[in-house]
């Protein structure tokens, strides 16, 4: 099969990372790259040998898909041209500035027969991939998510720049309906939210606690999933997962009896308690979702994470940035 001509759009400091990626996946051609920024293109031009184009018109012209990393007011605009051109589009996450605009860009991929596949990355961190074929049925869901303070990113809130990776990622474990949400935050050393947590309630009774900050003297990313036979834990920094099961005494296919741990319930008598370390692929995760946007390009099949996926995460992103902002309000009129 023939590569698929790629083209980028924005070579910034996650846009350069894209550019490395999909140089080393063989199903993309990596044609060029058009940049705003003048001596940001020529830096990478010199340092990579890529293509640099005068304009994002004349690398549309080249392409068979564009991969966008640009900040994200430009996204809409970006995507709606190339869609309208009749290219694929890999959009990185938030996918677009506002919902409206993404529902927009829905119609858009539905009306020129396109594939858009949004970047929300961690759904290729290893971690997270090493629970493929597991039953999930997650009742309540903890994720923090800290990092120390970056300039780059602080103009919008922390829920929008960060929390939107776990919410994009409970979203996708729950399948349920979102009932209720709550929210609060502070900001600290932006005009924005630096510090958020939400309490999000579904239909199915699951509730998901997330905290978000940008302003943590320790990096962490991690989420732990309760469920009535399992606690799951996932460490998606250093790339680990735990599950530990619940079986009955005398459950058919038990593990081996080296791997279980004896437990004694006062309510439910003997149980067996399994710990289990999942393989870990070692995988890059960038590289790992352009890969799938070119399998779904060249197999006619829905992305990985599609773009009404993006505009959920983004919905419920937004949904979580009131509350946190009502709260906000309502605090200041009691002081």
């Amino acid at each position: 099969m023939q590569p698929l001509k790629l083209g980028l759009a924005g070579v910034g400091y996650l846009g350069n990372i894209h550019l490395k990626c999909a140089l080393a996946v063989p199903a993309w051609d990596v044609v060029g790259f058009y940049d705003s920024n003048d001596a940001r293109a020529a830096e990478i031009a010199a340092a990579t040998g890529v293509r640099r184009y005068p304009s994002y018109a004349a690398l549309l012209r080249d392409v068979d898909a564009v991969d966008i990393v640009t900040p994200t007011p430009s996204h809409y605009a970006l995507a709606a041209q190339a869609i309208r051109a009749g290219k694929h589009v890999f959009l990185e996450k938030p996918a677009t500035q506002t919902v409206r605009q993404g529902m927009r860009l829905l119609q858009l991929a539905r009306q020129y027969g396109v594939v858009v596949q949004v970047g929300h990355v961690e759904r290729f961190n290893p971690a997270y991939l090493a629970l493929k074929g597991m039953s999930l049925r997650p009742m309540f869901i903890e994720c923090h998510r800290l990092a120390a303070f970056q300039p780059r990113g602080a103009e919008v809130a922390v829920i929008l720049d960060l929390m939107i990776h776990d919410l994009d990622l409970v979203l996708h474990l729950v399948q349920s309906p979102v009932r209720r949400v709550s929210a609060s935050g502070v900001a600290v050393l932006s005009h924005t939210l630096d510090i958020a947590n939400a309490r999000i309630e579904f239909a199915n009774g699951c509730v998901a606690n997330l905290t978000a900050s940008r302003i943590s003297l320790k990096q962490m990313r991690k989420m732990r999933l309760f469920q009535p036979d399992a606690y799951i834990s996932l460490d998606f920094l250093d790339k680990k997962a735990q599950v530990i099961r619940l079986f009955d005494a005398h459950a058919p296919n038990l593990p081996p009896a080296e791997q279980l741990l004896e437990w004694e319930s006062p309510t439910q008598g003997k149980k067996w308690l399994h710990l289990h370390s999942p393989e870990i692929a070692p995988i890059n995760a960038i590289q790992t979702e352009l890969e799938t946007f070119a399998h779904s390009i060249q197999t006619s099949t829905p992305p990985p994470v599609t773009l009404r996926e993006g505009v959920e995460a983004l919905r419920l992103a937004y949904q979580v940035l009131r509350a946190a902002e009502q709260h906000r309000q309502r605090v200041a009129e009691i002081v």
